[in-house]
């Protein structure tokens, strides 16, 4: 085992690293290799031969975006200066995925702004999620702002529709002053928005897909709304891109970090990208989900992120990961500080960033954008498309035209009910199943013991994301990660559709998954629609199993009823038991 560091200045943070000889062997001739083939020259001259040779060239103009957004950096100052001028209270943005992930990790790193409204963030078509937010809010004082590259993914649709009549209640024929919009020029979006009189249209560029959009107008507008320093933002960010063009790989740490991810994981099998973010921080991880999973979850291989996972003694964790401790320097965590030591004494490798402070996230963007392109050109897969994406949100708007049609989903037969808990697996997930006993207990027994080294556990909840919840099923993955030694994650339906779905649909066949649905305790009208709410969630569910099962993935569904919390409570005891059978 051996250290190494990649030495930045001081104004960029800095990256540094302990990996097992093996590993670090391989990173070597693995850097020796880039640098000798000029690849980050290759890179920054946007050569889609380092990847597929397919349509790369097309989608990276992120490379150039900050000095573009310094360059006309007015536009944010005369923005927020807007915003505050007008009092509102609140600021709720409608997005999905990469438009949406970006600004809920400004609205939780930094919080409320004196003097700005409080951002806020809605990516889920769960009902009672949504009643939750619009109780929250005053739409009389409140700016929407509707965030979406193409204006034709389902879900900001109905959210923009819902909101612009809640808020036309409020203020009749003045709703649309009260709008803005994010939108690649021509979209639809922007026809929408021009048609419904939005007081302002800011656009994305077409050659920035939705992921890498976070130092673009997707990220940097509703950064300006909240109050906060742009222009600090971004140039704290020049200072990572300057480094990033290093074409000594020692000294780039963008470049360096993804030599390590994407050789782990192809030479080694260490796919799990386990992220621990420190309290400043903490939200950062769910951005980096979507970026290293849709981008690189493809073609049967990819990198699996680990995000929200406590840390567990050695001897709970296998032989299939990579940890990256992104740590704000003025965190104080002694705890989180030993676990990663012994986790470095013990040979496992272990990358650490240092941030100044939460100015410094516009680097962590950018260095991690470019380590994400360079590990999909180690594990040769084009980082910028997402066809489970699209094929998700092409199947989900099928589905509620069908009820449109029909007024109702397809039925579907339980292959178990009990208690109120109904369970549901395709035929060849029910044969394995069923076989393992005939009560709820023992069905899910069986699934987890289906959980094998270099595997993950995956919670797919399509149920509202409240912390409480989240906490009930942290202790699920608390439970599987102790009993059975693999990596967990967990994921909100539908959000994770647009992030990390790509991975588990597109990626490697080592995720044995559990969905959870429940009846939704009140549901909601989508305003000039025949469904509601519950439908689309329903039906995003639907879709979301049945494409997993068509790709041979192990999992069942669980149908919890109307007390969530209640049943959420009998689901952790089930699991608890069934591993400790």
């Amino acid at each position: 085992m051996s250290s190494a560091n990649v030495q930045t200045a001081a104004e960029t943070g800095s990256l540094s690293f302990s990996l097992p000889d093996d590993l670090e062997n391989a990173f070597h001739r693995a850097a020796r290799k880039w640098d000798h083939a000029g690849n980050t020259n290759r890179l920054w001259k946007k050569d889609a031969s380092l990847w597929t040779n397919t349509d790369e060239t097309n989608w990276l103009g992120w490379l150039n975006i900050v000095d573009e957004q310094l360059a006309n950096f007015s536009k944010f100052k005369a923005a927020s200066a807007e915003v505050r001028e007008d009092g509102f209270s609140h600021m709720l943005l409608l997005g999905m995925g990469g438009s949406s992930l970006c600004p809920e990790v400004f609205a939780h790193t930094f919080g409320r702004q004196a003097g700005f409204p409080e951002l806020l963030v809605l990516d889920s078509t769960d009902p009672v999620y949504i009643r939750s937010l619009r109780t929250r809010i005053d739409p009389a004082r409140t700016l929407f702002c509707v965030s979406g590259k193409s204006g034709t993914t389902l879900e900001p649709d109905i959210f923009m529709r819902y909101f612009f009549d809640e808020t036309k209640k409020a203020v009749g024929g003045r709703a649309g002053h009260h709008f803005i919009a994010i939108t690649d020029p021509g979209s639809e979006l922007e026809k929408i928005s021009q048609k419904l009189g939005f007081r302002r249209l800011f656009h994305g560029i077409p050659s920035i897909g939705g992921r890498y959009s976070a130092l673009s107008d997707f990220g940097m507008i509703p950064f300006a709304a909240m109050g906060l320093d742009v222009e600090r933002f971004l140039n704290r960010a020049a200072g990572m891109v300057e480094k990033c063009k290093s074409t000594d790989s020692a000294r780039n740490p963008g470049v360096s970090l993804g030599l390590i991810l994407g050789t782990a994981a192809a030479e080694f099998g260490r796919d799990k990208v386990t992220l621990i973010c420190s309290r400043s921080v903490y939200s950062l991880g769910a951005w980096l989900e979507q970026l290293l999973a849709e981008s690189t979850g493809k073609e049967g291989r990819g990198l699996i992120p680990i995000d929200r996972e406590p840390l567990f003694d050695l001897d709970n964790y296998g032989r299939d990961r990579v940890f990256v401790y992104i740590k704000c320097i003025s965190d104080n965590d002694p705890v989180t500080d030993a676990a990663i030591a012994a986790l470095e004494y013990a040979g496992e490798p272990v990358v650490r960033i240092v941030l100044k402070n939460r100015y410094d996230l516009g680097q962590a963007f950018f260095q991690w954008e470019i380590a994400t392109v360079v590990a999909g050109s180690i594990i040769r897969i084009n980082p910028f498309d997402q066809p489970d994406v699209e094929a998700s949100k092409i199947a989900a708007r099928k589905l509620t035209a069908a009820f449109e049609e029909t007024g109702s989903l397809p039925f579907e037969q339980p292959i178990f009910e009990q208690d109120g808990i109904e369970l549901f697996a395709d035929p060849a997930n029910a044969a394995s199943l069923l076989n393992g006993g005939n009560t709820l207990g023992a069905i899910i027994r069986a699934h987890v013991d289906r959980l094998a080294p270099g595997d993950y556990f995956g919670l797919l909840a399509y149920i509202p994301m409240f912390p409480e919840y989240e906490a009930k099923l942290a202790d699920i993955r608390k439970h599987i990660v102790e009993s059975k030694h693999v990596a967990t994650v967990l994921g909100f339906g539908p959000r994770f559709l647009h992030s990390t779905g790509q991975a588990y649909k597109g990626g490697q066949n080592s995720g044995v998954f559990l969905q959870i649905t429940c009846d939704d305790a009140e549901d909601l009208a989508a305003p000039q629609q025949k469904y509601t709410f519950g439908i689309v969630k329903a039906a995003q569910a639907r879709e979301d199993f049945e494409t997993l099962a068509n790709r041979g993935r192990r999992l069942l569904r669980i149908h919890l009823g109307k007390d969530l919390p209640q049943d959420l409570e009998r689901l952790s005891d089930l699991v608890c038991a069934a591993v400790a059978h």
